[in-house]
């Protein structure tokens, strides 16, 4: 019983969290885009002094529980490589396309900048 409130209340604080990136950050939602972000991530900030990076890159890569499991491992692959944590979401991707606001369903999102939400800080493993 206590087990199925927590989960349910960090699944609620990942929607609100989730809602508030979509409000006030940007993100990229779509697998060939995430993966176009995570190719654009190289780990690190821009070297340049005066520089004015237009290509965005992740910080942080949402999955569905119901993503086939070759994209979902090539994302994580990719994630590896560049240094980006990667989030499996609960729920199928309706539920994260309904998270999202949208009306139709999302299978995987990276989130590129995260606005007001400390969504990122939050997902980073306790290590």
């Amino acid at each position: 019983m206590v087990s199925t409130k927590k989960t349910k209340k960090t699944h609620e604080s990942i929607n609100n969290r989730l809602a508030l990136v979509m409000k006030s950050g940007k993100y990229t939602l779509g697998y060939k885009t995430v993966l176009k972000t995570l190719r654009n991530s190289s780990g690190t900030d821009c070297l340049y002094v005066n520089c004015i990076c237009t290509a965005s890159s992740a910080k942080l890569v949402i999955i569905s529980n119901n993503c086939p499991p070759l994209r979902k491992s090539e994302i994580e692959y990719y994630a590896m490589l560049a240094k980006i944590g990667v989030h499996h979401y609960s729920g199928n991707n309706v539920d994260l396309g309904t998270a999202c606001g949208k009306y139709f369903r999302v299978g995987c999102l990276s989130v590129i900048n995260p606005g007001d939400s400390d969504i990122i800080k939050s997902m980073a493993p306790s290590a």
